[in-house]
């Protein structure tokens, strides 16, 4: 042991200087400490209490004799003593055991007290005979319970357990030692052991040690060992040991037995216990001295080291070791803060002290952390640099990486850094960065074998111990692509694996069989990635992974939904459509198959769309054409003939290629736009309003790629039949527009018969020959009478190239209709005039001259006419009784005259709507008659200022037609 190092952990406190107080007169017999003070007994019965650096309190009369035991208890502010009082009787001994409350003071004079004793035990009785006290403990338990246990000279132990104060208490002995020698079976020492429910007491005797067990009834004996010690040897430690210590070592028992032993030599005067430490005052017997040892057992160390005097107590309180001297000076010794403590050992280089000292002194992890961190600094110092790393591995987690990185990145000490960075990640600490370098190390170092450990091992990238795109993009970039696969596949990174076997390794077959294992939302988005490349390499196997995206009935069977939801929950070939941007024939091939498949997309619109920009463009680069042309291009560079011959052959060449590639490629233009014609027709079926395309952008297409077919298909569809013709005369094709004339024009057909006055009007403005068009034009115009003749004549007139020969049978046709029509309008008005006079006479006479009534029967009921009798002007006559209460209308022309009536009031509420008139106007093959029809009624002959005018003009026309 004396190889243990000495330091000086511990330190002297007031100066040295500290003494019992004056006011402590007689001498100390017993001493206990606890809630921040000291009691002191002395042998004149005093007791005395000490605050911090031993000031004097108070003192007061305890027994009147002397005290030879006390102890102050920790949980409540009491002081139990023992000691000897004055004989009451020569039966009751003089010894008795008092209870003072130190909260509760007893004036006991005019300027002192006493605090209140609650209650004084006879600690000898018949049963309990007297002995010599050698040694007193006290355990509290759930207070106000106290178990107190007095050790004899005789080896008994007498115990009182249970309320002392109010004298609830129950005594039993225990036995240890049944020797007549009084100096070998005296209880030296004792020590309670609490462990949760279980109670224990240690004994300790010059030669023996034991344990009983208080649970039991009675109390069980156990002898753990069969040497003892003296007194004041025996001491506690915090994890209820028990300590005693002999001349040749210091011995820690368990319940079990013996334990661990130190062998310091020496008389062990004094044994006690401070924050893990052992305290020893030992005697040398070779030079008399006495020397006091503070002992860290677990660093093996000696914290402080003194020479002192004869010591009579050793106590802690205050956070300090106080020892007592018999001379009434006292020594008060307080430990170094931690960080005064490790700056000592660092000034040393005793770093390795310093760590176990950090640890057993469990102290924050930071702490230790940067004692680590010194420690490995000295180290690396000395160039040491493997230790070093060792003690800066156990930093990770309070010291910054880069603090420790930066001294090991160069290239000679990788290995270090590599070793580091494992750390790093073991423990999840590691960043991106780490996980860069961690890779670049393994790397240049070409350690595979690593690599492979920190990619492959099956718990790194399920827990995540790494960066995964880090570690896949370094890999990548070191050309470890068979790692960087591995990771992102593990990882489930598709993008990634697929972006490694593309982009870098090329393998467009494996790419394909892995997009197809993926599930089917995951092979969406990594198709819609690396699309343009496959479609690129591999586009007939891209396509059909596409369709078995978009149709996979598999999953729609396996998830039982019916075709239409399904298919709404399928991708759409739309969402696919970027990735065809350079291959529009492999995009036309893909939605030609999509469309052959699904009928009920809910993108066909944007389908059948996107399939008439192909069909109807015309500069579609097919691979069969750029084959040819690259084929031809490479036949001709490998014959080299020279001169003359060489040039003819190779102009006649290049010519016949590209005869033969515009042959192949109007060829193929037209095939799309039957294609295209094809499905303009199909999707617009006869029973639906609106086609599933863009009409607008089909109309466009159509334009911009001169597809006449399509176009006029659109426009006679859409009843645009006036641009349909225009599309014709556009073209010059006379013959294809009067056909489109005779379709489209022909009004018992539905057609719009105003399509031969534009027909017209576009021969009369041709400036060319066009005599027999004109001719066949006139005769359905005249058929269906659509131009007046002055409007036709007008209209041809513009025309120098036509002669009056072209309508000199229409013109002679229509004036012999018009002569007609004239000669029977002059016969209709004659009659009218006619008519029309004889009412004007026949309206004078009735106005002028009586009428004379003849009939001599009644126009309803044919009886003989009587009277009374009603007679009307147009010469009815009726019985009264026949008519009722319609006196006023004959009932015979009344229905007549009301229809005649009826008649006009529709005539005056239809010349208000003009709407209506406007619309007869423009539909009429003859407006000026419309006009005529409606003047000749009367309907729009006449002006009105108001209700009143209209009024009167009502009445006048009935008077008059009555």
């Amino acid at each position: 042991m004396y190889q243990w190092r000495k330091f000086e952990f511990f330190e002297e406190k007031y100066a040295g200087k500290c003494t019992i107080p004056d006011e402590i007169t007689g001498n100390i017999s017993c001493c206990s400490s606890g809630r921040g003070k000291i009691a002191v007994g002395c042998d004149g019965g005093e007791v005395a209490l000490l605050d911090r650096g031993l000031k004097f309190n108070h003192g007061f009369q305890a027994h009147s004799s002397s005290v030879f035991f006390l102890q102050q208890l920790k949980q409540r502010n009491f002081l139990v003593t023992v000691g000897e009082d004055d004989r009451i009787s020569p039966q009751l001994s003089a010894v008795c055991l008092k209870v003072f409350d130190l909260d509760k003071m007893q004036p006991e004079g005019p300027s002192t007290s006493s605090p209140d004793c609650i209650q004084i035990l006879r600690i000898f009785t018949t049963q309990f005979p007297e002995a010599k006290i050698t040694s007193f403990l006290v355990l509290e338990e759930a207070p106000p319970i106290l178990l107190i246990a007095i050790g004899l000279d005789n080896g008994c132990i007498y115990c009182i357990q249970g309320d002392i104060a109010r004298e609830r208490i129950k005594r039993f002995r225990l036995q240890v030692e049944n020797d007549s020698d009084k100096s070998q079976s005296s209880i030296t020492g004792l020590g309670f052991r609490v462990d949760g429910q279980a109670l224990q007491l240690f004994a300790v005797t010059p030669t023996s040690v034991s344990l009983f067990n208080l649970q039991t009834q009675p109390a069980s004996r156990q002898t753990l060992d069969q040497i003892g010690c003296d007194l004041n040897s025996v001491a506690m430690s915090d994890r209820m040991e028990l300590i005693i210590g002999r001349s040749e070592a210091v011995y820690f028992y368990e319940v079990d037995g013996r334990g661990p032993c130190w062998a310091f030599e020496g008389e062990k005067k004094f044994l006690g216990w401070f924050r893990g430490y052992l305290l020893c005052v030992i005697a040398d017997q070779r030079n008399g001295r006495n020397t006091f040892n503070i002992y860290d057992l677990k660093n093996r160390l000696i914290a402080h080291s003194i020479v002192v005097k004869e010591v009579s107590y050793l106590l802690c309180e205050w956070g300090n070791i106080i020892l007592i001297m018999s001379d009434k000076t006292a020594l008060c010794i307080g430990e170094k803060d931690m960080e005064s403590k490790l700056d000592m050992l660092f000034k040393k280089n005793l770093y390795t002290v310093a760590i176990n000292l950090v640890q057993s002194q469990q102290a924050d992890a930071a702490a230790t952390a940067e004692v680590l961190r010194k420690y490995g600094d000295h180290l690396y110092g000395k160039q040491d640099y493997d230790e070093a790393m060792a003690q800066y591995i156990l930093t990770i987690g309070h010291l910054e990486p880069s603090y420790v990185i930066q001294k090991f990145l160069d290239a000679q000490r990788i290995y270090n850094l590599t070793s580091y960075l494992e750390k790093l990640h073991e423990n999840g600490l590691a960043s991106k960065d780490h996980t860069t370098l961690l890779l670049n190390c393994y790397t240049k170092l070409k350690d595979v074998e690593k690599l492979n450990v920190f990619i492959k091992s099956e718990e790194g990238v399920g827990e995540q111990k790494f960066d995964v795109e880090t570690a896949i993009r370094v890999c990548r970039a070191a050309n470890y692509h068979e790692h960087a696969m591995y990771v992102a596949k593990k990882a489930g990174r598709h993008e990634w694996y697929l972006k490694i076997l593309l982009e870098d390794l090329g393998r467009y077959e494996e790419a394909l069989q892995y997009i197809s294992r993926l599930e089917q939302s995951q092979a969406g988005v990594t198709v819609k990635e690396y699309g343009k490349i496959l479609i690129e390499h591999k586009p007939v196997e891209t396509i059909e992974i596409l369709m078995k995206l978009c149709t996979d009935k598999g999953e729609q069977a396996k998830r039982g939904i019916s075709n239409g939801t399904f298919i709404s929950m399928l991708p759409s070939p739309v969402d696919f459509l970027n990735i065809f941007i350079h291959h529009p024939e492999s995009l036309m091939d893909f939605l030609e198959k999509y469309t052959n498949k699904v009928k009920d997309s809910p993108a066909q619109v944007e389908i059948h769309n996107t399939l008439l920009e192909l069909y109807l463009s015309s500069d579609l680069n097919f691979p069969s054409i750029s084959q040819f042309s690259t084929a031809e291009s490479d036949n001709f560079r490998v014959e080299k003939p020279s001169g003359a011959a060489v040039m003819s052959r190779a102009g006649s060449n290049g010519k016949f290629v590209a005869e033969r590639k515009d042959l192949n490629k109007e060829k193929a233009r037209q095939e799309r736009f039957q294609k295209g014609l094809h499905l303009l027709k199909s999707a617009w079926p006869s029973d639906q309003e609106h086609p599933l395309y863009d009409v607008d952008l089909c109309i466009i297409l159509c334009e911009m790629n001169a597809f006449k077919e399509g176009l006029l298909y659109l426009y006679e569809k859409m009843k645009l039949y006036k641009e349909v013709t225009a599309c014709y005369m556009q073209a010059h094709d006379h013959e294809g527009l009067i056909s489109c004339c005779k379709r489209l024009g022909d009004s018992r057909k539905g057609g719009d018969p105003s399509l031969w006055a534009d027909l017209l009007k576009y021969f009369g403005e041709l400036g060319e020959e066009c005599s027999n068009e004109v001719k066949e034009v006139l005769t359905y115009i005249e058929r269906d009478d659509i131009l007046p003749p002055i409007i036709v004549l007008q209209t041809l007139s513009k025309n120098p190239c036509l002669t009056l020969s072209v309508i000199k049978d229409y013109i002679a046709r229509k004036l012999e209709q018009e002569s007609k029509l004239i000669e029977e309008d002059r016969r209709a008005i004659d009659k009218y005039q006619e008519e029309t006079l004889s009412m004007r006479k026949e309206i004078l006479d009735l106005r002028t001259n009586a009428r004379i009534f003849q009939l001599s029967k009644c126009t309803a009921c044919t009886f003989t006419l009587d009277l009374p009798a009603v007679h009307f002007m147009c010469m009815h006559s009726f019985h009264q009784r026949c008519l009722g209460d319609n006196e006023k209308e004959c009932p015979e022309c009344a229905p007549e005259y009301q229809s005649v009536l009826e008649m006009k009031r529709n005539l005056e509420q239809n010349s208000k709507n003009q709407d209506q008139f406007f619309k007869q106007v423009r539909s009429s093959k003859d407006g000026f008659s419309v006009i005529a029809e409606y003047f000749g009624k009367g309907i729009i002959s006449k002006t009105t200022n108001g209700p009143t005018d209209t009024l009167r003009s009502s009445n006048t026309s009935s008077n008059s037609g009555f």
